[in-house]
């Protein structure tokens, strides 16, 4: 996992005492998805769903759909595009 990257963990507690809720959304499974689950927690870094939808979301649409349904995506190792111009 790495160190923790302390800004963005207080920024998805806060995120949550706000009333928002987390979806851990990870390319892991099986013991590597429980470790990183274990490591979160060991930062009280707590989650409302792992790898799945809300279930008030599954329960509004009536399915289950492969992607995730939320207002925001946020990726602690995401790269900006550049913009490239002709």
């Amino acid at each position: 996992m790495g160190e923790p990257n302390v800004p963005l963990i207080k920024q998805l507690k806060d995120l949550k005492n706000r009333g928002n809720k987390l979806i851990l959304w990870t390319c892991r499974a099986g013991e590597a998805l429980d470790l990183a689950v274990s490591w979160c927690r060991d930062q009280e870094l707590e989650f409302d769903a792992i790898n799945d939808n809300l279930p008030e979301i599954v329960e509004l649409y009536g399915n289950n759909s492969r992607k995730i349904t939320c207002d925001y995506y946020i990726d602690d190792r995401a790269m900006l595009p550049e913009i490239v111009y002709a």
